[in-house]
């Protein structure tokens, strides 16, 4: 069973620890602003320069990378953690698939304009809810469509 307040927790201690600028965005955020959809991982995004700071912490939760991933809708550096029975994804450096148009687009991080936002006893930066919709509405999957009709 997965224990998302502690892997919440364990990994926001790290990168705080650390110095490491992040912010918290994906379904976990989107659920922070009121989507209702099961969460299935916490993406967290740092700068690329940043995974070296964090790697001696997390090396034995490690189940990928760090290494780029590809697929049909990302292309990022990514950092896979499974914690508690939770799965985390550290994500640099991203392009998104917009399937409006048909191409990759630069998925920028605004680490100067996150949200705080308090959870588990806790205040974490998060991604703008308009910047969720935004990337979402680029990605067109089902999970987006649920999460953009939610946070609507």
């Amino acid at each position: 069973m997965k224990n998302t307040e502690k892997a919440l927790k364990w990994i926001v201690g790290i990168l705080e620890s650390k110095n490491v600028i992040f912010q918290v965005s994906g379904g976990f955020a989107a659920n922070l602003y009121g989507s209702k959809r099961e969460l299935a991982d916490i993406d967290i995004d740092i700068e690329n320069n940043s995974f070296d700071k964090i790697l001696d912490e997390v090396r034995l939760f490690i189940i990928f990378g760090p290494n780029q991933y590809i697929d049909e809708n990302w292309n990022l550096k990514l950092l896979t953690l499974s914690y508690e029975g939770q799965e985390i994804d550290i994500c640099g450096e991203t392009k998104i698939f917009n399937k409006i148009y048909g191409c990759w687009v630069e998925l920028k991080t605004d680490f100067s304009n996150s949200n705080y936002l308090p959870i588990y006893g806790i205040t974490i930066p998060v991604i703008q809810k308009a910047a969720i919709v935004e990337y979402k509405n680029k990605l067109q999957r089902e999970v987006d469509l649920e999460d953009i009709k939610a946070l609507s």
